[in-house]
Parts: C-alpha cells; sequence; structure tokens
C-alpha cells in the first residue's frame, strides 16, 4: 500500500493544482484559488465517505489537506513561472484518476458494497471533486464532456470488482486496476479519444 499511498499523494497534489489553475484563470483572488484547489483534490473522497457514512478521510489523515493548502499556495505565487507544468499537469492527473477510482471502489469494497455501488464510489472519488472545481468555476464538467474521464473511471473500477471475486491479492488487485485507467486516460490524452456526442442541427 504504500506505493498506492505515494501514488495517492501525487495525484492529490495534481488536482489541487488543476483546482488552483482553474481559479486563477477565472481569475479569482487567493481564497478563491485555494478553495477550488482543495476542493478539486479532496471533494471526491469526502463525499464519498459521508456516503458509507465514514468519518472523512482528511480528517484521519491531515496530509492530504495541508499537501492540497501548499500546492494551491504556490501555483496562486508562482503561476506565471508554472506554465510549463500544464501539459506535464495531464499526466499527473491521470495518475490522480486512478489512484482514486481504485481507493475509491476498494474502500466501498470494504464496507460490503454490491457491484454498482462500489464503482460508483470509485467514479465519485475520482471526479466529484473535478465537477465541483467546474461548477464553481462556471464550467461545464469535464466528465460530461467528450473526453474518456468518467468511462476510464468506470472500467477500472469494474476491473477491480472483478479482480476482487479473483484469489489475487488485495494490492495486486488494487495496483493492476490503478494501471489501467492510467493508460486508458493517458492514451486518451496522447491520441485525442473521446466518445460520441449527439449530432444536432442548428438553426441558422
Amino acid at each position: 500500500m504504500n506505493i498506492l499511498y505515494a501514488l495517492d499523494l501525487l495525484g492529490t497534489a495534481a488536482f489541487a493544482a488543476s483546482g488552483a489553475w482553474a481559479g486563477i484563470r477565472r481569475d479569482m483572488d487567493l481564497f478563491g484559488v485555494v478553495l477550488l484547489g482543495l476542493v478539486t483534490a479532496n471533494g471526491g473522497g469526502t463525499v464519498r465517505d459521508l456516503l458509507l457514512g465514514a468519518p472523512p478521510f482528511i480528517l484521519k489523515d491531515e496530509t492530504y489537506l495541508y499537501l492540497s493548502l501548499l500546492v494551491s499556495l504556490l501555483v496562486f505565487i508562482f503561476h506565471h513561472k508554472m506554465e510549463f507544468l500544464q501539459h506535464p499537469l495531464q499526466f499527473f492527473d491521470a495518475v490522480g484518476l486512478g489512484t482514486f477510482v481504485v481507493i475509491g471502489t476498494g474502500k466501498a469494497l470494504e464496507y460490503h458494497i454490491g457491484f454498482f455501488g462500489s464503482v460508483m464510489m470509485g467514479v465519485m472519488t475520482a471526479t466529484a471533486g473535478g465537477m465541483i472545481r467546474d461548477v464553481l468555476s462556471n464550467r461545464v464538467p469535464l466528465v460530461l464532456q467528450r473526453e474518456v474521464y468518467a468511462s476510464a473511471c468506470i472500467a477500472g473500477g469494474t476491473l477491480l470488482y472483478l479482480l476482487h471475486l479473483t484469489s489475487l491479492s488485495a494490492n495486486l488487485s488494487l495496483i493492476i486496476a490503478a494501471l489501467v485507467v492510467i493508460t486508458v486516460r493517458v492514451l486518451a490524452i496522447q491520441k485525442g479519444w473521446s466518445l460520441p456526442r449527439a449530432i444536432t442541427k442548428h438553426p441558422h
């Protein structure tokens, strides 16, 4: 679990940075930038824990809060010098996505939640923070657009649930499922994959 925890912290940092950058792009003040960073990195896991009736993870391990706060402050202070990070940030974001999915799905399995509920807890852990970020910054949430994002989470959560039914160790199952999500997301970024959308005729 040490590897998973390290990836979780890396993903938390990336999500916090993406939230803080969204605040900067929307010309928010320091409070707004930090708030977006915090909710992006921690919102999904907090909602998951509340739905499962568990103490929010950020109150049990405050490292996540401190890391999110630090990253958001750094982005706010040095954003002019950090433009070069925007592209690598997508790949760190993919790492966070994969890690968050398996942690959320795995936690639901510990509570003996069924297949649908477990996968949804994984998807929520990975995407709810970003949805809150987008709503607060007045954008259409990324998960509702064409990018392969939530669909990669669903695939990873489903795989983890199926692996949970086998004799594989829990740690190996978590790592395999996380790698699948990360790989799918990175390929989607590189190759421009997207889900189909409805074609509508707009009046001229």
